[in-house]
Order: structure tokens, then C-alpha cells, then sequence
């Protein structure tokens, strides 16, 4: 999907300037986008902005100014503001309608009435959202490229066209040499938390970072001058002492009823449990990995190539000493191996050369028969079984499915990966929760891989059981939680919960949650007192996530009802919708400007953006064997960028060509690879286990020789020796 403001002809309307201010409040981002446009034509525009928005974000504020109009839009039903935009249209009113996408709930379209010739628009979006936890425990904000046209391939109007060769396509992002990109990007962040920033890193380039205050617990930091927008934009921001548990209580609305969620007080806790090493290195080395691919006609094309090369990821990830088996779905269903296996280098080869010939040809998308049958397989003892399933579709009978995960889940967790824009949540988020694993959503330029690993990492973290999570209040205040209940815990991976608090209290007053759970047969138990003092100066940003958190929670249990059941649940994400200013799939920002008249035209249409192509480094996970190694032979050497010879020449001679050829890899992959480090960590780790086991004498000099061949300069302890 293409994405910025486009013309009825699908040519983008020329974007002058873009100005992000990003504020993070601890793990909290407030986004404030204001993109200015010019219409150069001699004929009034109207136009589609569509872009891409974290999932989980909650739009709170869309305005526009034209000339030297401000018109803010408010939330009302989605065909309400359709039916209210259209008729702004028909009687020459300028007019703009802001809603989700009808396949993705993290796509946005805004439809600008009328932009006259020769007339500047100003478009203002907020937005708030809560930054993922990486593994290294840096907070990640991304600012997509794509928010705007960076190319346009087909019916370039401007003297000089942009040739395809130059444009280069990575990690399904499309991008085009900063020299050919005609707008600029002020992009500033203010960063503040309870504790010290200890630093912010980037992508690209930025000013260094600014302390605003002696305890570095606020800082400042922008883009260095002359940075064209021809990528995303990433921050990995780093706090000291990141696994403190939080709690942020905000303010009640004024002008709003109290008892209502947006009158009352809402509290955000955030839990971040460390889980004690011992437990966490004692059973990483085994267990039972299901894959279940989904092979229906509409995983065709791009989907089944991806999904393809995230199985090869998985099967070099996996541990010596586990078992494993790759069934796929359609209409019917198919296994690799009759039950699974122990995985070796054998088994690895054969069911790699099984998975190249998946192709997307088994029709339908019936999941339930053989997940049935994957039930019936008796586990095998001590090899915790961990089922991860990978489908792009909608099911007709998904609580019947979701049921049998939860009937199994004594014996197994369910990690679930819906990729692409039509797949289901009902189905992803329902069989992850009920099967105490983590659900992922893959979707446009998004690269599968580091999500599958990072799942992966999960299922091979120990099995948290019996959560409970209960409140400590004065008797005068109650408690309404927002938040879905916590069926899993894992690892690096941060728990949000959201609460309405109703009721009095003393300035002074104190709340305690209490999450207790176990861990390996070890009871275990956090513990967080918090003031009730609401915080100052956070506006509503707590509520709008509160409110966001509760209407996904009545999304997705709304798809599992039928339209006699629902008890109107619609309806209730209606008001919630409205009353909260928060978007979601059944509401619409709308915005008319009565004093303007200027005619418009019709409605407009998307393009495509190719998908990218060749990636060296599943290239150069292909080559690794089951045990860790690779071999010293020429298609190491492609991938790598040298020559065969020049490969062998700079080898020292007291290695063996597997050690070499380890080494090689691993400095690759630190030198060259580190913005996908997520995807590889895990069989990086077991090549230098495999290193550290041949105890070769010539590891430091492999490093340095290594380093020569390809022009790094990575430390020997970076890569594990």
C-alpha cells in the first residue's frame, strides 16, 4: 500500500516540510506528526493520506488548517461520519474523515475535501502508544518513512523520473536515495522517566544527547541537521535499572461525569519481572517444537516465501537435544515426519528440503483437524511441547478452535503469528491467551523474523503458572480493571495493566498491587505500592491507552460472538469510542469547515509497493549446520561479498576450516548484520558454543585475520570467545 497524501490520479500532493515532536514519559510515547502539503496545480485536490501506525497506538487529536482555518475533527460512528462527510462534499464544503482500515487496524486513511489552487494544508496528528521492549531492554519508537510518497514508479510526472535501479528495497521497506527525496524532517524527542536516561540511540544520525536536569532523569535529543526522510526513523532509548515495576495514576477530566472512565482517576502499572538465572539457563535446552504453517491459496506469493524463510530461522535456531515436526494446513493437512524427532544435522537437512517445496496449494484455511491431531500426539516426557502456528486468514469456526487450545493447554503453549493485513485477532490474540504463550502480527513492510524470534526466546523460557494479580485500596475507592487478565509471563517482556479507580481519597493515600505467580515449582510474588496522587502535567495520555486497551479487549471479544450475542458490545465501543476522543474500527474522525465552498471531486485509489528481494543474511543462516558450525566453501564466500581464494589465502594455518569459517560468519554478522541482531542471536550463540567446545588455540588470531578479510573491527568478546 502506498502511503501520504495522494491525488485522484495517485500522484502525490508535493510535501513541503514534516515536523514529528516525540515526548516519551517513561515507556509511553506522545507523537505529534504536523505534515504541511502545497497544491501547485491549477485545479482544486482531493486527496487520501494513508499511513501506518504502531497497533496498539490510540488516536486522540486530528486537525487541519487550511490558509488560515483550524478545524478540529471529533470521533462520532463510522457511518455517521461517512454520511456527514458526504454531505459536506456534495454542497461545496471543505471536509476531511479520518478512519482505520477496514483489513488492518494499524493502517489510517484521511480523506482531504477540498485543498484549492495554489493553498498550503497543515495536518496535525497525535497519537499515543506504549514503546516495545527489545532484547537488549532498550525502549524502541519508529517513525515509518512511509507516512509519505518516496517514489512514484509508474506516471512520474516530474522532468526527472526516478529510475527503478535506484531504488533500493530492504527488510520489505522501499526507499530511494536521499538526493531524490524533496522534503525535509525536524524530528525532536524529550525523554523523561523516574530513572537516569543512560543514552538514546539511533539509525541515523542525531545531535548528541542533551541532560536537561543533574539527575539525567529528562533529556532532550534531536536529528542532526540535513537529514533527508528516505528511512524509517528508530530510537532505542536506555534507562538505568529498566525491571523496576511502575505506577502512573492520572487525573480524571474535568468537564467529565464522574463514575465514567474518562471522569475517574486511571492508573497504568507496569510490570517487568527478572526472573532468577538459575532457573532461566536450567531448561533452555529442550522441549518439543510444533510448527504449524498455514498453506491456503492466500498465503501465495510473498506470504509463503516469508513464512519459508522464518521456518529456515527457527530450525537453525533450534537447541541440540530438542524435537521437533513442521505439519501444514489447507483444506487438509500434511506433516514432515509421522511424530516428531530428535533434532539433528539429519533431520534439520531433511526437513529443510521439505520445506523448500511448500508452496501455497492445499486451498481453505481449516486449522482445527489438524490441531486436533497434534493434540492426540503424547508428549514426550521431559520436552515441554510449545506449538507455534503461522496463518494469514480468518476461520469460520475460531471459537470452536480457541476452545480446543484452552482444553490442551495443561500440556503445551501456543505462540500464534497472524500475518498479513487479514488475519484475524479474534483467532491470533484468543489461541495465544488461552495457551499461555504471546501472540505477533506480522503486517506490510513489517520483516517477520525478529518477531518469530523473539517468540522463540520465549518459548524457551519456563513455563509461568497460577498468575493472579489483586488490589490493595482504601475502603472508599474501587477498582475497575481495563485491562485484559495476564495469562503469561515472560522474560524481558513488560505486563501493562490499566485500572478505572472510582471513589475518594486522601492526598496521601496509598494503593498495592500484588502479582503473584510460579516459576519452575518456585512461588513467586511482586509486589507494588503506589501513591494515589495523581501525577502531574500527563494531559490524558493514560486514559486514551486505557480507553484504546478496553476497546481492542470488546474488538476482539465482539468477533467471537454472534450478532445475536453480542449484547451490545458494539454499541458500548461506540460511546467508549466518542466519550474517550480514542478511535477504533467502528468510529471515524470527522471534520467540516461550513464557511468554505470550493467543489471537489471523486473518491481516490491506492498503489503497491514492490516487495524486496535477495537477503544475504537468511543466505547465510541457510549454510550453518544443525550443530552450530559453517563450512569453509564458496557459497560462504558469495554471502560474505569475497572471493574463494582470497577466503583461503587469509586463513591462519594452524585453523581448521570449520573454526575459520565459524569465526567468519559471526564477524559478519556483528559487523554487518547488528539492526537484525534479534533474528541471529540465538544460533550465534550456539556457534560460539560450538567454538568454545573445539577448544582451538587460534581464536584470536582467526578474529584478527577475519577482521582484515572483511574490513571490520569486532572484538573477540563481542562475538561470545
Amino acid at each position: 500500500m502506498s502511503c501520504g497524501l495522494l491525488t485522484v490520479q495517485k500522484e502525490p500532493v508535493p510535501l513541503k516540510s514534516i515536523e514529528v515532536e516525540l515526548e516519551v514519559r517513561d515507556h509511553v510515547a506522545t507523537v505529534v506528526s504536523t505534515l504541511n502539503y502545497e497544491n501547485k496545480e491549477d485545479k482544486p485536490l482531493e486527496a487520501v493520506f494513508v499511513f501506518p501506525l504502531p497497533g496498539d497506538a490510540a488516536v486522540c487529536h486530528f486537525s487541519a488548517k487550511i490558509g488560515q482555518t483550524q478545524i478540529v475533527a471529533e470521533v462520532k460512528e463510522k457511518q455517521e461520519a461517512r454520511e456527514e462527510y458526504d454531505d459536506a462534499l456534495s454542497s461545496g464544503q471543505q471536509a476531511f474523515l479520518l478512519e482505520e482500515s477496514e483489513q488492518s487496524p494499524d493502517i489510517f486513511s484521511l480523506s482531504v475535501g477540498s485543498l484549492p489552487p495554489g493553498e498550503s494544508a497543515s495536518i496535525r496528528l497525535e497519537y499515543v502508544t506504549e514503546l516495545a521492549v527489545q532484547a537488549d531492554d532498550g525502549l524502541r519508537f519508529c517513525l515509518p518513512a512511509v507516512l509519505n510518497p518516496r517514489y512514484q514508479p509508474w506516471g512520474r510526472k516530474t522532468t526527472e523520473p526516478i529510475k527503478m535501479q535506484d531504488i533500493v528495497s530492504i527488510c520489505g521497506m522501499t526507499s530511494v536515495p536521499a538526493s531524490l527525496v524533496p522534503y525535509s524532517l525536524s524530528f525532536s524527542a524529550r525523554v523523561s522517566s523516574p530513572r537516569p536516561v543512560s543514552k538514546v540511540e539511533s539509525n541515523c544520525s542525531l545531535d548528541p544527547l542533551q541532560y536537561l536536569s543533574t539527575d539525567q532523569t529528562q533529556a532532550t535529543v534531536k536529528l542532526a541537521a540535513g537529514h533527508k526522510f528516505d528511512r524509517d526513523v528508530e530510537l532505542l532509548i536506555y534507562y538505568k535499572d529498566v525491571h523496576q515495576p511502575t505506577a502512573v495514576v492520572e487525573a480524571g477530566q474535568a468537564s467529565a461525569e464522574a463514575g465514567t472512565l474518562m471522569g475517574d482517576p486511571v492508573v497504568m502499572v507496569s510490570l517487568y519481572p527478572e526472573f532468577p538465572q538459575s532457573v532461566m539457563s536450567s531448561t533452555t535446552a529442550c522441549g518439543e517444537f510444533v510448527f504449524l504453517m498455514d498453506r491456503s491459496g492466500s498465503m501465495s506469493n510473498t506470504n509463503i516465501r516469508s513464512a519459508k524463510d522464518t521456518l529456515l530461522l527457527l530450525l537453525k535456531s533450534l537447541p541440540m537435544g530438542c524435537y521437533f515436526n513442521i505439519y501444514s494446513f489447507g483444506s487438509t493437512y500434511e506433516h514432515i515426519f509421522p511424530k516428531s524427532v530428535e533434532y539433528s544435522q539429519q533431520t534439520m537437512k531433511e526437513a529443510l528440503k521439505k520445506v523448500e517445496q511448500m508452496e501455497a496449494d492445499l486451498g481453505g484455511t481449516e486449522i482445527l483437524q489438524p490441531l486436533k491431531h497434534i493434540y492426540s500426539q503424547p508428549c514426550i516426557p521431559n520436552q515441554p511441547r510449545q506449538l507455534f502456528v503461522f496463518t494469514d486468514g480468518e476461520v469460520g469456526n475460531t471459537k470452536e478452535v480457541i476452545d480446543l487450545v484452552k482444553k490442551n493447554s495443561g500440556s503445551h503453549r501456543c505462540f500464534s503469528f497472524g500475518i498479513g493485513e487479514g488475519a484475524s485477532s479474534a483467532l491470533i490474540n484468543g489461541i495465544a491467551k488461552e495457551g499461555g504463550g504471546h501472540a505477533q502480527f506480522i503486517t506490510g513492510a513489517d520483516r517477520m523474523q525478529p518477531k518469530v524470534m523473539q517468540s522463540l526466546r520465549f518459548a524457551l523460557h519456563p513455563t509461568v503458572v497460577d498468575i493472579s494479580v489483586t488490589w490493595d485500596l482504601p475502603k472508599e475507592v474501587s477498582v475497575t480493571v481495563l485491562s485484559p487478565p495476564i495469562t503469561a509471563l515472560f522474560q524481558g517482556q513488560r505486563s501493562l495493566i490499566y485500572a478505572q479507580l472510582s471513589g475518594q481519597s486522601s492526598e496521601a493515600a496509598e494503593g498495592c498491587v500484588t502479582v503473584k505467580y510460579s516459576l519452575a515449582g518456585h512461588p513467586s510474588e511482586n509486589q507494588l505500592h503506589f501513591s494515589l496522587r495523581p501525577a502531574a502535567d500527563t494531559g490524558l495520555t493514560v486514559h486514551s491507552l486505557g480507553a484504546r486497551t478496553l476497546i481492542r479487549s470488546l474488538e476482539t471479544e465482539e468477533m467471537l460472538h454472534s450478532p445475536q450475542q453480542d449484547g451490545g458490545l458494539k454499541e458500548k465501543m461506540v460511546q467508549l469510542s466518542v466519550q474517550s476522543g480514542v478511535s477504533s474500527f467502528f468510529t471515524a474522525f470527522i471534520a467540516v469547515n461550513k464557511d468554505d465552498g470550493e467543489k471537489i471531486q471523486g473518491p481516490l485509489l491506492c498503489r503497491y509497493i514492490p516487495r524486496p528481494s535477495i537477503d544475504t543474511l537468511l543466505q547465510l543462516v541457510f549454510l550453518q549446520e544443525a550443530s552450530g558450525c559453517w563450512l569453509l566453501d564458496p557459497a560462504l564466500a558469495t554471502v560474505l561479498g569475497e572471493t574463494k581464494t582470497r577466503v583461503k589465502s587469509l586463513k591462519p594455518p594452524t585453523a581448521s576450516s570449520e573454526v575459520w569459517a565459524t569465526i567468519l560468519a559471526l564477524i559478519w554478522l556483528h559487523g554487518f548484520k547488528m539492526d537484525a541482531k534479534d533474528e541471529w542471536v540465538l544460533l550465534a550463540m550456539k556457534a560460539a558454543s560450538w567454538l568454545h567446545a573445539q577448544n582451538a588455540p587460534c581464536v584470536t588470531e582467526c578474529v584478527e585475520a577475519g577482521n582484515v578479510l572483511l574490513r571490520c573491527n569486532v572484538r573477540k568478546e563481542a562475538l561470545g570467545l
